[in-house]
């Protein structure tokens, strides 16, 4: 299967992130986002607050020049960030009076944010989500594998 080179790269990072334990949805530096574009935060800048999907002047200027970080449009990084955030269990925008989890880094929660997360990257890329082990139990009519696990 052709995996897109940001596809491959941006589930790289997150998935070192989360091993890691430097992935955490109230950091732009340690976000999904933050991670994807190496622990920066200059993203932050392409909104007015995180966790929205709406771009400000900044981000629909680089939006409209077509500039990409890592490969993704501003619009694109912050839908992945919403997301991400949305499948923590927070409310978006982030807002200190909003809904959130209260062990923002607990191990379940971002594995859940970040398989959210890269089955909306594989959509991006139009590729089969990755994520997807349903296809391990599927089964023929005499009742055997369609798909052999291979180790």
């Amino acid at each position: 299967m052709y995996t897109p080179k940001r596809l491959e790269q941006a589930i790289t990072k997150l998935y070192t992130a989360f091993h890691n334990n430097t992935l955490h949805p109230e950091c732009c530096k340690s976000c999904a986002v933050g991670n994807i574009l190496d622990n920066t935060d200059a993203w932050k800048h392409l909104s007015d607050s995180h966790g929205a999907i709406e771009l400000n002047y900044v981000g629909k200027v680089h939006q409209r020049l077509g500039r990409e970080f890592k490969g993704y449009s501003p619009q694109e990084l912050l839908y992945i960030e919403a997301v991400f955030l949305n499948a923590c269990g927070y409310s978006l925008p982030l807002h200190h009076k909003g809904v959130k989890p209260s062990t923002p880094t607990d191990k379940d929660l971002l594995f859940k944010g970040l398989s959210e997360t890269v089955t909306f990257l594989c959509k991006l890329d139009r590729v089969t989500n990755v994520m997807d082990y349903s296809r391990l139990f599927e089964f023929k009519e005499d009742e055997t594998p369609v798909y052999e696990l291979v180790f």
